[in-house]
């Protein structure tokens, strides 16, 4: 009866693997080391050109328009709107034009949404949703109240089913203020397109999920009114 191959250890196995894996890693380091190294370098040349713009360009503009928003807010907070929007040909330039100068800029994307709410109290409808639309925001209240103006703006336009989309969308925020305002504005434009089963699921998700809400203090009667 033959003998079996005494097994190797299980550990030197593992050494003999890692030493293999080592030697071929330094063999394709040193037939590529050239390579490799103009690889690094190129990286190294695009991380200080970053950092050189950040510090040299990005900062800067973002000071600077941060500087023409608040001279375009103080006309906004006083309901001069068209100055607000477009300048006053003195000192501020307007949202509409910090929009586009500072696009890269915090300031530059705010100010979007800054001329949208402009354009759309000086009536402007289709120009507001423009504007509102280019705005990107990810937090939990702002953005959902410019997405929810979007829908305010179709209703001027007669777009029912666009409104009820955009206000859906701002509803699905969650957010404790947000919510129930569109969703009440939703059930309105629902209501008025004929689906009063849709409108009905939202002025009941209001009493349900928002009960200590401004809209849910007479949400019972819209309820009444299509049970």
């Amino acid at each position: 009866m033959s003998k079996k191959a005494a097994k190797k250890p299980k550990k030197q196995d593992q050494f003999e693997n890692v030493e293999q894996v080592l030697s071929a890693s330094e063999a394709f380091i040193e037939k590529y080391q050239k390579e490799i190294l103009y690889g690094l370098g190129a990286i190294a040349v695009l991380i200080m050109a970053f950092l050189a713009i950040n510090n040299y360009v990005i900062k800067p503009r973002a000071t600077e328009a941060a500087n023409e928003m608040y001279k375009a807010q103080q006309y906004f907070a006083r309901d001069s709107f068209q100055l607000a929007l477009q300048g006053d040909d003195f000192e501020a330039i307007g949202f509409e034009a910090i929009s586009s100068k500072y696009s890269l800029t915090t300031s530059g994307n705010l100010a979007k949404a800054y001329a949208g709410i402009c354009y759309y109290n000086l009536g402007e409808y289709e120009e507001a949703i423009r504007f509102l639309s280019s705005y990107d925001g990810n937090d939990n209240y702002f953005a959902p109240s410019v997405t929810g103006l979007i829908g305010d703006c179709y209703v001027e336009l007669d777009e029912s089913s666009k409104a009820v989309r955009y206000f859906s969308k701002a509803a699905a925020s969650g957010n404790e203020i947000v919510a129930p305002i569109f969703l009440k504005k939703a059930g309105i434009a629902l209501e008025s397109m004929g689906d009063t089963k849709k409108a009905l699921k939202n002025y009941l998700e209001i009493k349900e999920r928002y009960p200590l809400s401004q809209e849910a203090q007479d949400i019972d009667k819209y309820i009444t009114r299509l049970q």
